[in-house]
């Protein structure tokens, strides 16, 4: 294939992953870090490449261009890949903001509505026109190994990308599919942030193995030994008010066991026949510590912003809200004031006939 230029923002497992992958298919790679976490990448500014391992090209992969500065960075590409954790897509935004033009395309993976906040912060810094997507869940099964390596353990084969404003769907679409072949677009942002599958099973998921992850520091497979059947029932309550929160805003959302059997992770059934015949999730561990972003993301991010979403259109979560309850006794914050919410996303008071225009247009 020719290539293209890419800036990948981020240095963590998913950005070294989808830096090293892209680079080995032809393309010319950026990675520009926050400075707060500039050792992330010392590495590969004296090597100036990754490593990556797995199941996918094996090798090498040279790095162009890796830097702090968000001049150079946002000068290399007109499309960026924030590949960071929810918690770092606001200092992100505002990092860059004062370089975005609406030139850019900006794809937040994943995203769990981080699009749509992303794009409020750029109309804080005069940039109303941007186009801003998201994709529901990372693109591979992936770990960084060293300074300079990662490891792909699977790819995901359907890949779900939202647009804010929708109506550039079809050129995002174009712009990804040679480097992402199983992007499939959803309506809009919001419904891709609705869909996102980590918030659905990791917060229940840990706190009901909380016991297990103090004792064992993690020493043990989370989707294979902490999913159980009894959890995935569980999972999927907390799944359904999801699912309740989209159907009033029009969406038919896809229940998380049929998802996870659709991107590829493992067979078609229950959320837990889906984990319990994957292959590619078996060799997962659980988070070793409870301070991990599988609940300091996946709860204010997620299920929280999700129940804040659904408060504001008359829809209840229960289920959602006591894991959101539980989760911040164990995190020590309250995970109601912190995250994202309707007020964050740019949609607070809106009725739902300006929201479907909101994301439609962008206006």
């Amino acid at each position: 294939m020719s290539g293209r230029k890419v800036t990948i923002m981020g240095g963590g497992n998913t950005a070294f992953s989808v830096a090293a992958r892209l680079s080995h298919l032809g393309n010319e790679i950026c990675i520009l870090e926050h400075p707060d976490f500039a050792e992330s990448v010392d590495q590969i500014i004296k090597t100036g490449r990754i490593t990556l391992e797995g199941v996918m090209e094996n090798g090498p992969a040279p790095v162009s261009l890796v830097t702090l500065d968000p001049s150079e960075a946002l000068a290399f590409s007109d499309l960026l890949l924030l590949i960071v954790p929810a918690y770092a897509h606001r200092p992100f935004a505002e990092f860059t903001g004062s370089h975005l033009t609406s030139d850019h395309t900006v794809v937040v993976m994943p995203g769990t509505l981080g699009s749509l906040e992303f794009s409020a912060i750029a109309a804080d810094f005069g940039v109303s026109d941007i186009t801003v997507a998201e994709v529901d869940t990372a693109p591979y099964v992936c770990r960084k190994t060293s300074g300079d390596s990662a490891i792909i353990w699977g790819e995901v084969s359907s890949l779900g990308l939202g647009v804010f404003p929708s109506v550039k769907t079809n050129n995002v679409v174009s712009d990804l599919k040679p480097l992402f072949p199983g992007i499939s677009p959803y309506s809009d942002a919001l419904e891709c942030g609705l869909s996102s599958m980590n918030p659905v099973v990791h917060p229940a998921g840990v706190l009901m193995n909380a016991g297990r992850v103090e004792y064992s520091r993690g020493e043990f497979y989370f989707y294979e030994e902490g999913v159980s059947e009894s959890v995935a029932k569980v999972i999927e309550v907390v799944d359904e008010e999801r699912i309740a929160v989209g159907a009033e805003l029009g969406y038919q959302l896809t229940p998380v066991g049929k998802a996870f059997h659709e991107a590829g992770f493992g067979p078609r059934g229950t959320l837990w026949e889906a984990i319990n015949g994957s292959h590619m999730l078996t060799r997962l561990k659980a988070p070793g510590t409870l301070e991990s972003r599988w609940l300091t993301e996946d709860i204010p991010y997620g299920i929280a912003a999700w129940s804040k979403l659904g408060t504001q259109y008359g829809v209840q979560t229960p289920v959602i809200d006591a894991f959101v309850g539980i989760g911040s006794i164990v995190m020590g914050l309250d995970a109601w004031s912190e995250g994202r919410g309707p007020r964050q996303l740019g949609l607070e008071g809106m009725s739902k006939k300006d929201l479907r225009e909101y994301l439609d247009t962008g206006g």
